[in-house]
């Protein structure tokens, strides 16, 4: 536990930033008037109709798609395991390959690894580079190699930038590689950060990532694009949805990301800035230290860093006691610490590692004051175990 006179002051909001106020003001008056079904064609339901659709206009703007290609989910995850099955299943007669980029997160390696079992496709990892990029070569060989052995690939799952070094893919290109290889995009990291780049066909999001209420996702299927639920029918309207929408946390979330849109231009360049000053500080005052990811062409709040001779677990637990909340081991399995796959991929170090997120607001005292703290902590944890 944090020292009682220490200030506390939470680092790692990848996975869920605090509730935006444009947020917490919509839920109240949302739960009020939108509660009842959608589908129901008396008073009531046409309300609750009206603001859904004005959610799903909203969300559409921010992401700059149809309102009609938008459909909500129940998280981020759930969008991107229907957006890539509902892949998968579409294209099944055009090839059994599901490629994904080695750093994707565990939503879509635990999609393409069930497909795989439950359906007979076949799970293809595409190398990256040092810096978590997707490599544009390897992806070319292993489109060439795969249309060979087994006539087609179904999709590329690719992030629009990774969720734990931030560094941003290159979708466009991969998509024009790709040819008519649909692109799942998944964006649920970079929303409210970074405008959704070209080329792909489907993509995910996660409301409670960019300020809006947990348990509320994204899924956008372009227009033309071969996607089949991979789940039984409903008697929902929207085939690419499963049950009765979350109304009030719909409009919660499209009320966050319009605000966090606005926001953007000053908030984005003001903690670039801040973690530009971690990676460089990190750098020239703790020892054996690898700080990854690309330092300019990345989401501007993430960062991850490691540590030689150190547990992460201790540092994670010591910085806690000093008053901050910061990430360790993959962001997939914070819980249990588990060694980074991103990481491994990126041929970086695994253990030992901190991930800051930090939020459009994280104040620049508190940077330096963890900036002031570190170096201590990993020297203490490093004489602990004779080093």
């Amino acid at each position: 536990m944090p020292r009682e006179d220490a200030p506390w002051t939470d680092l790692d909001t990848g996975s869920g930033r605090p509730l935006h106020p444009a947020a917490a003001r919509t839920l109240q008056a949302a739960w009020e008037h939108g509660y009842a079904d959608p589908r129901r064609l008396h008073r009531a339901g046409r309300l609750s109709r009206q603001l859904l659709d004005n959610a799903r206009e909203v969300v559409a703007a921010g992401l700059d798609v149809r309102a009609d290609e938008v459909t909500f989910t129940s998280s981020g995850t759930e969008a991107v395991h229907r957006g890539l099955l509902g892949l998968a299943r579409g294209r099944r007669r055009v090839g059994p390959v599901v490629a994904h980029a080695a750093v994707e997160h565990s939503s879509v390696l635990h999609a393409a690894a069930w497909s795989a079992a439950e359906h007979g496709t076949t799970t293809v990892s595409v190398p990256v580079d040092a810096r978590g990029r997707l490599d544009l070569d390897a992806w070319r060989t292993t489109l060439a190699d795969a249309r060979a052995a087994h006539g087609g690939v179904a999709l590329l799952a690719l992030q629009t930038a990774n969720h734990e070094v931030g560094t941003v893919q290159p979708v466009a290109e991969a998509a024009e590689l790709a040819g008519d290889v649909p692109v799942l995009l998944d964006a649920c990291s970079s929303v409210g950060w970074h405008p959704l780049p070209a080329g792909w066909a489907v993509a995910a999001a996660s409301a409670h990532k960019w300020g809006g209420p947990p348990g509320v996702g994204v899924l956008v299927v372009r227009k033309h694009v071969r996607w089949r639920s991979p789940s039984p029918a409903d008697d929902r309207s929207d085939p690419r949805a499963l049950g009765f929408e979350d109304v009030a946390g719909a409009l919660a979330a499209a009320a966050a990301l319009q605000a966090v849109t606005a926001e953007a231009a000053e908030a984005g360049p003001r903690v670039h800035a801040l973690v530009d000053r971690v990676r460089r500080t990190v750098a020239a005052t703790v020892p054996d230290v690898d700080v990854v990811g690309d330092p300019d062409d990345r989401l501007p709040h993430l960062l991850t860093f490691s540590c030689l001779y150190v547990d992460g677990e201790a540092l994670v637990t010591e910085l806690d006691r000093l008053g901050f909340g910061v990430g360790s081991g993959s962001a997939c399995a914070a819980s249990t610490l588990e060694p980074s796959h991103v990481l491994a991929a990126m041929g970086a170090l695994t253990h030992g590692n901190v991930r800051l997120s930090l939020r459009p607001e994280t104040p620049e005292a508190e940077v330096d004051r963890f900036l002031a703290v570190l170096p201590g902590v990993v020297a203490r944890l490093r004489a602990e175990v004779g080093m």
